[in-house]
């Protein structure tokens, strides 16, 4: 018998003016303690999906249910869930540790074990010694690890993140990415984080979801959203990918040879249903195209029109016709790739292409 999720979403919608769905007939489960980010561009309905959860808006219809009972009409504060948002929402005129014991405060917790508790917060998330500080005293990273260690104090049954890390530079947003999964790790806490950062939530999740227009496309793990995308949009949005217009000349079982509008023959494992002569898209990662001195199956004519080094590999971008361009990783220390000009023949291997109706 299947464990009961944690979390259940059955047909949940949301509208804000009755007319249009923010977020339209979702099923989604959350697992007991995992990680699982939603992922999207702005307006696919992930962080109204959070709020739903949270408590902060209601479902417009369906039912969401935590540990088996309904929740939907239960208020935020009765849910006992742990909340992080992007702008950290720490009080600017109490110290470090007040902002902390704030939840043990308002659930009257005694004095001692408040004060216990948050000593145990903040060295969890390595800010032991910080408890008389301000807030404005304090860097982006130690604030966001306020507003963390704030959500963990009070012990919840899960802890939902709305961007936490958009606000901080590259360097310490990455770093912060690998204490959190740390963190978690450490915990076994139930997280659920909102990020449109696809290599934010490839590298922390358990498992993705993806959204798109209001409606779950594809939840998965990172590897396998990644490597079979269920569909043209999460093929274009998580991660580096080239497209080509085709039509469809053959089907062999899963497999299907693709007519290019290039005059080239490229054939893939086909996802979705398609007819000979169906208009489809070609899809493959960058690291996966090989450069060829030569034709041979499964490769294309194309010009090299501009090489970018980005450390541990050179960007290609290599035009096939006049509309149509493909983008190659070649590795560094691999052999000298062709010079900005040349003529050349990039492989598309088969077992990597991707056909989408």
């Amino acid at each position: 018998m299947a464990e009961t999720p944690l979390v259940r979403f059955a047909g949940v919608q949301k509208s804000y003016d009755g007319i249009t769905l923010a977020v339209r007939d979702l099923d989604l489960d959350v697992r007991r303690g995992e990680f699982l980010t939603l992922l999207g561009p702005s307006g696919s309905g992930k962080t109204t999906t959070l709020m739903m959860l949270a408590g902060f808006e209601t479902p417009s219809g369906g039912e969401i249910l935590f540990d088996g009972r309904p929740i939907t009409r239960t208020p935020p504060h009765r849910r006992n869930f742990g909340m992080v948002f992007q702008n950290y929402a720490l009080f600017p005129h109490l110290t470090v540790g007040d902002n902390v014991a704030y939840p043990l405060t308002v659930r009257r917790v005694p004095a001692a074990e408040r004060e216990q508790r948050v000593a145990t917060a903040l060295e969890m998330v390595r800010l032991g010694g910080l408890t008389a500080r301000r807030p404005d005293q304090l860097s982006g990273g130690q604030r966001q690890r306020v507003a963390l260690a704030r959500a963990l104090v009070f012990d919840p049954a899960m802890v939902l993140m709305d961007e936490p890390l958009g606000a901080l530079d590259k360097q310490l947003r990455e770093h912060m990415q690998v204490e959190l999964k740390d963190l978690h790790r450490r915990l076994g806490v139930t997280f659920v984080y909102v990020t449109h950062d696809q290599g934010e939530a490839l590298a922390m999740s358990d498992r993705v979801a993806v959204f798109n227009d209001g409606a779950l496309q594809q939840v998965d793990t990172a590897e396998r959203l990644y490597e079979e995308p269920a569909n043209r949009f999460v093929s274009g949005f998580v991660g580096d990918n080239t497209a080509l217009a085709g039509r469809v000349a053959a089907i062999d079982r899963d497999f299907a040879d693709v007519a290019l509008e290039c005059n080239a023959t490229l054939r893939g494992r086909l996802i979705g249903p398609a007819a000979p002569g169906a208009a489809v898209q070609v899809a493959i990662r960058p690291e996966r195209v090989v450069v060829r001195e030569s034709g041979g199956p499964n490769t294309v004519p194309a010009t090299v029109q501009d090489i970018v080094y980005l450390g541990d590999h050179l960007r290609l971008r290599c035009g096939i016709d006049e509309r149509t361009t493909a983008t190659v990783k070649h590795p560094v220390g691999s052999g000298s790739p062709p010079a900005i000009g040349a003529r050349t023949h990039l492989e598309f291997p088969a077992e990597h292409v991707r056909i989408y109706p």
